[in-house]
């Protein structure tokens, strides 16, 4: 099945506007799991989406503290080199060995940065990664300058074919951007957490980069089936027990968000997953999204918003929606100024 792409900015790199996520593929047993997930159906989940014509993966050192890298790296062994999609993953996000649960370290010193794209580079069993990504700021008092002049040198060897940062604000890009090129940013954006169409879309857009934003259907929530109820059936170490959104009175809000979304759903004939995802493609300057999945049929949900168009009518139809429901914040529409959460109630 083929897929329409995208450049992502000026890397080079050709890219299908969903790409697929591995945070859950992690499973459970850290500060950030999503509880347990089974290893074999995670495999065969991500089997199934490149067979669907998904090109990239999108991973993390940190998720499952390293296990799913080797889940990824298992996947790419079985696959044809012909068939092997590109592998995006990121590194500065440093965990405790010894207490699994403890809090993460947000650490970009360039020995330290070096060190963990090595081990990634040996989880996933290649020889370069296609996009390698600071997770988070750092949070040790390292100059950014200096960070990014590593990435640079790791791309300048051979390790790393384009770089990228995730979780940037404008300021650290413009700092980036007076070092080498930014070649990607992986902002979170979805329907609800609205923040990065304000500043960090359009410097993307402005400067050729280009733009991966994860969490369109904000961590389930904007799913066909999920409830408030189901927030407390959530395994204990699913972090979303822990997170406001998924807490009242947010979580009635954006439940009415998600709700507001079923009858354009059913004209396009697809989820309301799916076009919650069209709606983050809608935006200028983002080039895909990243959708995680634990089974082969959540693909089948989602995997539509690659080649949904929504129209001005059915855009106007979400903004209204958002400035109705007072669901989350930030811009409602392309084009449109920023709606505060403050503002939204």
């Amino acid at each position: 099945m083929a897929l329409a792409t995208r450049p992502l900015g000026s890397s080079g790199l050709e890219i299908t506007r969903v790409g697929f996520g591995s945070w859950a593929v992690g499973g459970g047993g850290w500060s950030f799991g999503w509880g347990p997930q089974d290893d074999a159906e995670s495999l065969a989940t991500m089997r199934h989406a490149i067979e669907l014509g998904i090109n990239w993966i999108d991973t993390a050192a940190v998720y499952g503290l390293g296990h799913s890298e080797e889940l990824v790296g298992r996947l790419l062994r079985e696959l044809p080199s012909s068939r092997r999609p590109f592998v995006f993953t990121k590194g500065g996000m440093i965990w405790d060995d010894s207490d699994r649960m403890a809090p993460l370290q947000r650490v970009l010193k360039p020995d330290s940065i070096r060190r963990e794209c090595e081990a990634s580079l040996r989880r996933l069993g290649i020889e370069r990664i296609d996009l390698y990504q600071f997770h988070w700021p750092d949070q040790t008092g390292t100059r950014v300058e200096d960070s990014w002049a590593e990435m640079a040198r790791l791309v300048e060897e051979g390790k790393v074919r384009a770089a990228g940062v995730s979780n940037f604000d404008v300021s650290l890009l413009d700092r980036c951007e007076a070092v080498r090129h930014v070649d990607s940013l992986q902002p979170p954006f979805s329907l609800i957490n609205r923040g990065a169409a304000t500043a960090e879309i359009p410097w993307c857009a402005n400067h050729g980069t280009g733009v991966i934003c994860y969490s369109p259907m904000h961590s389930g929530l904007l799913t066909d089936t999920f409830t408030a109820e189901r927030v407390t059936a959530l395994p204990a170490d699913d972090w979303r027990r822990r997170a406001p959104d998924f807490q009242q009175p947010n979580i009635r809000r954006n439940l009415r968000l998600r709700d507001a979304l079923r009858s354009i759903a059913a004209r396009h004939a697809t989820s309301v997953s799916a076009i919650a995802i069209a709606w983050t493609l809608a935006w200028p300057g983002v080039t895909g999204a990243i959708v995680g999945a634990r089974t082969p049929r959540q693909v089948d949900g989602w995997i539509g918003a690659a080649s949904i168009a929504l129209t001005e009518q059915e855009l106007d139809e979400i903004a209204s929606a958002i400035l109705r429901t007072r669901a989350g914040a930030g811009a409602a529409r392309p084009g449109q100024p920023a709606m505060s959460r403050k503002r939204a109630g």
